[in-house]
């Protein structure tokens, strides 16, 4: 059970903005593009700042909006008949990319261990790639947590509402990025195991 599971209902809310947006012409590539360029900003917005309160206060509110991008790009996708090969390149170039470019400036916070930072960044990359590999030997997209892109924007998110709102940074927060390392290496197993499970290997 991760947070992805709620995609549907989100979905659901979405529907009469993404219906709007389809009637304005916008392309599924428009809006991945829109998530990937919020997130570069806020991201980097954090790197010049050096991890600076205030500057944690938008990446709640990015991380949402971009889950919302996220969502109406692929209803515009599959409900508009919008799909291309370019787009389906963009989707998950854009999600791996938007994860680094707003966690990796976590490792410019005071306090925050920027060696547990970057290894949870390799490993959601290495998470996603194996999810889009189950694709490659016949399987369907994996998008298994217990660590999904959800999962890890509400784990961020989170941590960065309770830096901004004061909470001193101390040995909790890389308590938190441990296991959020050893749940993406159980995420990584599962999306290789049931990959191979659903090909009946």
């Amino acid at each position: 059970m991760t947070i992805y599971d709620l995609k549907p209902a989100f979905q659901n809310i979405l529907r009469p903005l993404c219906m709007f947006m389809a009637k304005k012409g916008v392309r599924p590539n428009h809006v991945t593009l829109l998530a990937l360029i919020m997130s570069f900003l806020a991201g980097m917005l954090i790197w010049i700042s050096c991890g600076a309160t205030w500057s944690l206060l938008f990446i709640p509110i990015v991380l949402f909006v971009r889950m919302a991008l996220n969502a109406i790009d692929g209803m515009l996708a599959r409900e508009y008949d919008m799909k291309t090969p370019l787009g389906a390149i963009l989707n998950e170039l854009g999600d791996v990319i938007s994860d680094t470019v707003l966690y990796l400036p976590f490792a410019v916070i005071p306090g925050v261990s920027a060696y547990l930072t970057v290894f949870v960044v390799i490993l959601s990359i290495i998470s996603e790639m194996t999810g889009v590999i189950a694709v490659q030997i016949g399987a369907s997209r994996r998008y298994d947590g217990p660590m999904g892109k959800s999962d890890r924007a509400f784990a961020f998110g989170l941590l960065a509402l309770l830096i901004a709102f004061g909470v001193p940074v101390g040995a909790w927060i890389n308590i938190v990025l441990f296991i959020m390392l050893i749940l993406l290496i159980l995420t990584i197993l599962n999306r290789a195991r049931y990959a191979l499970k659903e090909i009946g290997v």
